[in-house]
């Protein structure tokens, strides 16, 4: 299994938990725009199916996102 590790000082920590935080917001904001053209039933059942696997990578990548920045907080304590 791959590892990260990153040597960063304080102030490199927050500025990249900042960075995640957002990067969280945006892939967010990515999963509520599909949910609602879903629930609205726009596109084809092609589109809503490409829509929904859209939806679990967009998923899957905030829960990355989680444990990274729970790993910046974890490492400042």
């Amino acid at each position: 299994m791959p590892r990260l590790q990153l040597d960063l000082s304080e102030d490199d920590a927050r500025a990249l938990r900042g960075a995640l935080l957002a990067a969280r917001a945006s892939e967010l904001a990515s999963i509520r725009r599909r949910d609602t053209r879903l629930f609205a039933g726009y596109g084809t059942d092609t589109s809503r199916e490409d829509m929904t696997a859209e939806m679990s990578q967009h998923q899957r990548r905030i829960e990355l996102l989680d444990r990274l920045i729970e790993a910046i907080r974890t490492a400042e304590s």
